[in-house]
């Protein structure tokens, strides 16, 4: 009897997890232009004499040239020069004579700033930025009657206490020039689009997101960089029309690896009705005869027809000579990637057979018949297999989705999956393993 446990439907919707790879290229000089192009003149302004407990301190501070930006492994050294004006407060005594007022005086400062980069789960850029050291490039200094009055120490301790606002800036600065959920998200959405990969076999890719994964942002020649890597699920269809994209999903939550892995898999599809089959193995056969028992009995081969019952193939071969008649013999199909054939194994004679012959033609049994029939029953798909895998290669080479996006890849392995039976078909079912890019335009840069 014919059974199937697959549909053709079934075997086309067949799922293949894999990684698509977005790299992320961020040139530093990029953020440090951004910053320098956000952080401009007044930083800083205290206009009050009696904030911080009475501190007698007017000050404001401006950022005097471009902050210079270097990134080291997952940090970034800034050097931010400063002008900085401070009215402070006297009171001096020169010869028995008490004076007070206010001065006036304006001074330099280089601060040397580390901000170290992380990314949470729900993509959220943090950066924790913290005052290294500071020059003196010119230092603070007010003259009262002939007196110098000292202020470093007092211009020393605002600074401090008001270093933050400047650290606050760079934070702030940082966080949205790394905007790294709205490329991810477009990435994300990009890799649902349905790829046409092989015209001449109407093939399409589609891709089924479910998660993501990103290694740490680390600067190489002043560039960060990183991997975005979008697991999901790879399914080859065959169709005459573009297949629907599918469902959408929200950009899932994060999660920081060492490394994104490569394993791309892509499901090759070759097919063989059974009738071609039954035709092939028909003409390979046709006036053969096949001898037992030293002669004493012969039979010929007249008709093959094949079907499946579930996992089996079972085979009907008319015979005529010293038994005529109908046998059926079941094996299991598989792909031998050594002969990039289809082949079978394990081929017997069906049981009800068995006892026919056992009663009628025990001979039959005795020889190599069934044997025979499973080494000369091959059927060539390597060519068919190899040419889908070419015509993607060429496709994957550079394939356009859109402006600003292309797809790049590199097919490696062929690595055999299963064969399957459906009503009409052997499928034999391959991966083609390698490493796919996708480069997006957004995430090369600002």
């Amino acid at each position: 009897m014919e059974e199937y446990k697959y549909s053709d439907k079934e075997i086309q919707n067949e799922k293949h997890l894999s990684v698509l790879n977005v790299p992320v290229e961020i040139p530093v000089a990029e953020i440090e232009k951004q910053i320098n192009n956000k952080i401009k003149g007044l930083i800083y302004d205290d206009n009050s004499y009696e904030d911080e407990n009475n501190d007698n301190l007017k000050a404001k501070v401006w950022k005097i040239s471009p902050i210079k930006v270097v990134a080291i492994d997952s940090s970034f050294l800034f050097e931010v020069p400063l002008k900085i004006w401070v009215s402070a407060g006297y009171k001096v005594s020169p010869l028995g004579m008490t004076m007070s007022g206010y001065k006036d005086t304006e001074f330099s400062i280089r601060i040397r700033l580390i901000s170290k980069i992380g990314i949470t789960p729900s993509w959220q850029i943090h950066s924790e930025t913290y005052v290294d050291s500071y020059d003196w490039l010119t230092e603070p200094n007010i003259r009262v009657a002939g007196i110098n009055i000292p202020i470093k120490g007092m211009v020393s301790r605002m600074l401090s206490k008001n270093f933050d606002k400047i650290t606050d800036a760079i934070d702030e600065q940082v966080a949205s020039n790394l905007e790294l959920k709205k490329s991810a998200e477009l990435a994300w959405n990009i890799a649902r689009q349905p790829v046409m990969l092989a015209k001449e076999y109407d093939t399409w890719l589609v891709i089924m997101p479910t998660g993501v994964e990103m290694t740490p942002l680390l600067s190489k020649n002043n560039i960060l960089r990183s991997v975005i890597g979008i697991k999901g699920y790879t399914q080859t269809i065959t169709s005459a029309v573009k297949p629907p994209m599918p469902a959408a999903q929200k950009l899932p939550d994060l999660r920081i690896v060492e490394k994104v892995q490569d394993d791309f898999k892509i499901g090759l599809i070759s097919l063989v009705s059974y009738e071609d089959a039954a035709r092939l193995a028909t003409r390979q056969f046709a006036g053969e005869k096949f001898s037992f028992l030293g002669g004493k009995y012969s039979v010929e081969v007249t008709s093959i027809e094949m079907y499946g019952q579930n996992d089996r193939l079972v085979i009907k071969a008319g015979l005529k000579g010293s038994i005529s008649g109908d046998i059926y013999l079941k094996g299991i199909p598989y792909y031998d990637p050594a002969t990039q054939q289809l082949s079978l194994k394990s081929l017997d004679y069906d049981l009800d057979t068995k006892n026919s012959i056992v009663r009628t033609a025990g001979w039959l049994l005795q020889g190599q018949f069934s044997r025979m029939m499973e080494k000369r029953m091959v059927f060539p798909v390597g060519g068919q297999i190899a040419d889908a895998k070419n015509t993607i290669q060429k496709t994957l080479a550079n394939y356009k989705v859109t402006d600003g996006v292309v797809v790049k890849g590199i097919l490696s392995d062929i690595v055999p999956d299963k064969v399957y039976l459906t009503p009409k078909h052997l499928y034999s079912v391959v991966f083609a393993t390698g490493k796919v890019n996708l480069k997006v335009d957004g995430l090369k840069g600002i």
